[in-house]
């Protein structure tokens, strides 16, 4: 799909309420997997990007263009271009952030949001020094060049121990080994992430008027419990928190069947 002067792969499956699902780092619309046939069984039409710099999508050079109000006017567009006035918004990692931010600035094209992981932002720079030691790698990603070599470096070690084997590694090596891959998905943190946005006020954020349900799991080894609890504090609609048990950062691929059952309900409340 031809989207703000790029390709986007986009997964549009099903017909009813259109749903988005929005992935994060390092992952692309495959994270959706055991989301999708889910949604789609239960009426829903699916709409599931690989957002810009990541899977089968363009990949921009520009740091820039990975900013997070580039990302969202990319999701708009996508509305705009299958004629969706609008939809439910799932998200997770960074893909989380982009639904609050598209929750927060574009409240009409929003129905209900889902965050899984990522709290809202606005609660992130004031959480304990446990989350920024948690965060150590969004430092290590703003070295450009260096930390493309660490990271692959040694068939990808570090890169390996930083995902301590969750996830789709594997895959996400293969994907990142492409030229430009990893550049592109590390890029996120360098627009959105840099140490200098910290001594700028963060500019204020529409509270989301939507139904919000916040996801986090226990095994997170990257995000605070706080981050998500303290986001209801940034929600006018209503608000509910699950905790999912014994699950790592990647909760729709270590809970499948139990996140499933939470949007479906959530979705169709």
């Amino acid at each position: 799909m031809n989207i703000n002067g790029l390709s986007l792969h986009v997964v549009d499956e099903g017909k009813g309420t259109p749903v988005l699902l929005l992935h994060g780092f390092p992952d692309s619309s495959y994270l959706w997997r055991h989301q999708i046939p889910a949604l789609v069984g239960a009426g829903f039409r699916v709409i599931a990007p690989d957002l810009r710099g990541f899977g089968q999508s363009d990949k921009p050079e520009a740091i820039h263009e990975y900013a997070l109000p580039m990302l969202a006017s990319d999701i708009i567009a996508i509305m705009d271009e299958l004629g969706i006035e609008r939809a439910h918004v799932i998200g997770h990692d960074w893909g989380a952030a982009l639904a609050w931010m598209i929750g927060a600035f574009f409240p009409e094209r929003v129905d209900r949001l889902v965050a899984l992981s990522v709290g809202h932002l606005g609660t992130f720079m004031d959480l304990p020094i446990e989350q920024r030691e948690k965060s150590w790698y969004m430092l290590l990603f703003q070295f450009q060049g260096i930390a493309e070599q660490l990271l692959q470096a040694d068939d990808w070690r570090l890169f390996r121990q930083f995902l301590r084997n969750q996830g789709d590694v594997d895959r996400y090596v293969q994907d990142l080994a492409r030229p430009g891959a990893l550049t592109a998905a590390l890029n996120c943190y360098r627009a959105n992430a840099a140490p200098e946005m910290m001594l700028v006020p963060m500019s204020p954020v529409p509270p989301v008027q939507a139904p919000t349900l916040g996801i986090w799991s226990s095994g997170d080894n990257y995000l605070l419990e706080e981050g998500m609890t303290r986001s209801a504090e940034h929600v006018l609609g209503p608000w509910r928190y699950e905790r999912i048990e014994s699950a790592g950062h990647w909760i729709p691929l270590d809970a499948p069947d139990q996140l499933n059952k939470l949007l479906v309900e959530f979705l169709s409340g």
